[in-house]
Parts: structure tokens; C-alpha cells; sequence
């Protein structure tokens, strides 16, 4: 499978969820790490756990294949942390899961709300 055609699948997908994560629904960063870095005044450590990444809504090592309805684009935060648990969920748990803690505070450092609050959308 060539990298650019999971690549292409990631920007499209991405393009489709408005730059936004599938699981947090927060802006990522894609092309221009210092554009987004700048514009939502976030330190580059904290900025590089938004890099859009290609996620498969059914994991490959379940069988998940690389076409369009299985790639949605998501930060590299809430990609990795799915596949790091112990017993990983699935997608639509894990979005649930992420999206309840982020309502509580309890995903990203305090100063993400803080950043995103005062920029309006991705970086164009």
C-alpha cells in the first residue's frame, strides 16, 4: 500500500470533518505547523499533539483496509491514545469517551480550551 494513498485519505478526510479531529472536535495541524502554531499561540510540544493522522474507524489489526469509509482524520493525541489502552474501544466509544472527558476538563492541558477559544478556525 503506498503512503500517498493513505495520505490522500487523511486529507480528504480532514477536509470533510472541516480540519476538526473525529474524536475531540478540535482544530488540527496539518501543513503549516507554524501558521497553526502561531495562530492559536500554542508552544510547538503542545501544538504537535493536534498533527492530523489517518485513523481507521476499524482498526488494521481487526482488518480494517485503507479505503475512504474506514479513514477519518483525527490529532495524534486522541489517535494514539485509542491504541494505547489496554483493551482498546472502538471508534465510536472512544470519540464518546473523549468527548465526555473534554467536557469535564479532562483531555487536553487547560491552556488547549484557553488557545482555541481565541482563534476562530484552522489556520487558511
Amino acid at each position: 500500500m503506498p503512503s500517498n494513498k493513505l495520505k490522500n485519505l487523511r486529507k480528504q478526510a480532514a477536509q470533510r470533518q472541516g480540519g476538526r479531529c473525529f474524536y475531540c472536535e478540535l482544530p488540527m495541524c496539518d501543513d503549516s505547523p507554524r501558521e497553526f502554531i502561531v495562530h492559536y499561540g500554542l508552544s510547538p510540544r503542545l501544538a504537535k499533539r493536534f498533527r492530523c493522522t489517518a485513523e481507521h474507524l476499524e482498526a488494521r489489526r481487526d482488518g480494517g483496509k485503507d479505503v475512504e469509509p474506514n479513514i477519518v482524520a483525527a490529532c495524534l493525541f486522541c489517535n494514539t491514545t485509542r491504541h494505547k489502552a489496554t483493551h482498546p474501544v472502538d471508534a465510536a466509544r472512544h470519540a464518546s469517551v473523549v468527548r465526555s472527558r473534554l467536557a469535564k476538563g479532562r483531555w487536553h492541558p487547560p491552556q488547549v480550551k484557553a488557545a482555541f477559544s481565541k482563534g476562530t478556525g484552522p489556520p487558511v
